[in-house]
C-alpha cells in the first residue's frame, strides 16, 4: 500500500494536490488506475473525453505526483502510459512540532561497502583469518569480503549505501553517522595523523584528523591471535547532520545540512569513508567491525524522524 503523509510545512505540495483532486474527471482517472495502468488513449475512450481533456488531467495529477507516466511505443506511435502512486493520502493538520520523533538505526558491517577505491598498504581481516592477499587492492573484491573485521589502506575510500525507504513517508530531522578508525601505520604508532573525510551523497561533511594507530594492547573486542603488535583498536567517532549543520563529536566542523544531502533522491543514502589524494596527512584508515576493536559496532547510521 503506497501513503501520501501532507501536513502545513510543505503547503505548496499540499495545495498541488488539492488542486488535483479538485476536479471530477481527474478523481474518475484515479479510480480507473486502480485497475490498471492505462495509457491516454484508453482513458479517454472509458471516459467517453476528448484525448486533450484527459491529458491536460494527466499532467496535474502527474505534477502533483499522483500518478507516474512513461512513454509506450504503439502502432498509432508514442503513447503514455499512467499508472497511481498512491493508494491512501493523509492530511495532517496538527502542529508537526509536536509530532514524536522516531528513531531509526541500520547497522552496515565494513566489508559490505559498494563501491572502493584503495591503495596499498591495504588488506581485510575477518574475526579468524586474513581475508586475501595483504597489500593488493583486488582482495576487496573477494566475496569473502563481507566477513571482514578490520579492513585497512593508505589512500582512497570506501562506500556504503544504506537504503532510503524509511525516509520517503517520514521528514528527516537528524541523520547520524558512528565508527570506530584510526590512522593506518607500520605496525602501530600512536602518533601518526591521518585525515579522514566522511561524505554523504557526494557531499563532504568534513575532515577528522585522526592521531595516529593504536596498538600495544588488545582491544577489547580483537581476537587474542591478532599481535599486540599491530593495530588493535581506533576511537570512536559521530558524525551527526541536521537542519542546522554538520556536528562531530558534537561540535560543529561545517554547515552542511540536511536539504543540500538530498536524501530522498535515490534509493540509497551514499557515505563514504577516506582519505583523500590530496589531504595534508596522508596516514591511511583502519576501519573497525564489531568482533574488532574497543567498540561492539560496524558502521552505524541513525535517522530520526517525524511524520510527513
Amino acid at each position: 500500500m503506497k501513503n501520501l503523509n501532507l501536513n502545513l510545512s510543505d503547503p505548496g505540495r499540499l495545495q498541488k494536490v488539492a488542486h488535483a483532486l479538485s476536479n471530477e474527471l481527474r478523481l474518475k482517472i484515479l479510480s480507473l488506475l486502480d485497475e490498471c495502468s492505462m495509457n491516454v488513449l484508453e482513458l479517454s475512450q472509458r471516459l467517453g473525453e476528448p484525448i486533450s481533456t484527459v491529458s491536460n488531467s494527466i499532467v496535474v495529477l502527474e505534477e502533483a505526483d499522483l500518478i507516474r507516466t512513461e512513454r509506450q511505443s504503439g502502432i498509432r506511435g508514442v503513447s503514455k502510459l499512467c499508472s497511481r502512486k498512491k493508494d491512501n493520502i493523509s492530511i495532517h493538520l496538527a502542529n508537526m512540532a509536536k509530532r514524536e520523533l522516531e528513531s531509526f538505526f541500520y547497522n552496515m558491517p565494513i566489508g559490505a561497502y559498494s563501491d572502493f577505491d584503495v591503495t596499498p598498504t591495504c588488506g581485510l581481516l575477518s574475526h579468524e583469518r586474513n581475508l586475501g592477499e595483504n597489500d593488493n587492492p583486488a582482495a576487496f573484491y573477494d566475496p569473502a569480503r563481507f566477513q571482514a573485521q578490520l579492513l585497512w589502506f593508505q589512500q582512497g575510500y570506501v562506500e556504503y549505501r544504506f537504503s532510503s525507504q524509511t525516509l520517503m513517508e517520514r521528514e528527516t530531522r537528524c541523520l547520524a553517522i558512528s565508527f570506530e578508525a584510526c590512522s593506518e601505520a607500520p605496525n602501530y604508532r600512536k602518533d601518526w595523523p591521518s585525515d579522514i573525510t566522511v561524505s554523504i551523497n557526494g557531499v563532504e561533511l568534513g575532515t577528522w584528523c585522526c592521531p595516529g594507530d593504536f596498538g600495544g594492547r588488545q582491544g577489547r573486542f580483537t581476537p587474542e591471535w591478532w599481535m599486540t603488535s599491530s593495530t588493535q583498536y581506533g576511537l570512536m567517532k559521530r558524525w551527526k547532520v541536521t537542519n542546522d549543520g554538520c556536528y562531530l563529536d558534537g561540535e560543529k566542523i561545517s554547515d552542511v545540512t540536511l536539504e543540500q544531502l538530498h536524501l530522498t533522491d535515490k534509493p540509497y543514502i551514499a557515505v563514504r569513508i577516506g582519505v583523500k589524494p590530496d589531504a595534508l596527512h596522508k596516514g591511511g584508515i583502519n576501519l573497525f567491525g564489531e568482533k574488532f576493536g574497543d567498540y561492539n559496532q560496524a558502521i552505524v547510521m541513525r535517522l530520526d524522524c517525524t511524520a510527513k
